[in-house]
């Protein structure tokens, strides 16, 4: 996916539907949302949080509601981008052909936003509960500090060591990464966090 740097160049840069999405960015100025980018694509957040999203395809462009769950669809036009992972976000696609219904997507938009006001939105679920690979845990037993380091980490940086060490097949290599951990985790960096940088 190509990266953008402002709004105004990802939609110059749409060659197919441009007079479609054109009339879906102006419906959504229209709104008082605020246009944003944010990763790599328009974004209409409220009071910084994310409300709708304009996305160009190769062969059609959908306007995604991140809480898409909660609005009443009366027309059932909505669709699940991901069925069974997917929990909140829901996204209306239109071909390059569609002739809009203005209204229409004004009504979803504002229902939307009040929406957002009222503070109905899906929370990302939070499995604090990480199960310790038997390796990390025999290395506990060996050293203390080590222990205390690994339990000042958040659960996701706990969870990218545990993977790291469970997905290696033979056990020598179990060990060898171990090894190489070890003193990342004392620093207390994230097995990712020099990609971050």
């Amino acid at each position: 996916m190509k990266r953008y740097t402002t709004v105004e160049e990802y939609f110059l840069d749409q060659d197919k539907g441009r007079e479609l999405v054109l009339t879906l960015r102006n419906i959504l100025q229209e709104s008082e949302l605020e246009e944003t980018l944010k990763w790599s694509t328009p974004c209409y957040t409220l009071k910084n949080k994310n409300v709708i999203g304009i996305v160009c395809f190769k062969n059609h462009i959908a306007l995604w509601f991140f809480n898409g769950v909660f609005l009443e669809d009366k027309t059932r036009i909505l669709r699940n981008a991901q069925e069974g992972k997917t929990k909140g976000l829901r996204q209306w696609v239109f071909n390059f052909t569609d002739i809009l219904d203005v209204s229409l997507i004004k009504e979803y938009i504002n229902e939307a936003i009040e929406n957002q006001k009222q503070g109905k939105e899906i929370k990302p679920e939070k499995n604090k509960l990480v199960t310790i690979s038997p390796e990390i845990k025999a290395a506990f037993e060996i050293e203390s500090e080590f222990e205390k380091a690994f339990n000042n980490l958040t659960p996701s940086k706990q969870k990218d060591y545990i993977e790291h060490i469970d997905r290696a097949k033979r056990q020598t290599t179990k060990e060898s990464r171990l090894a190489k951990i070890i003193p990342m985790i004392k620093r207390g960096e994230g097995l990712h966090d020099k990609y971050k940088k």
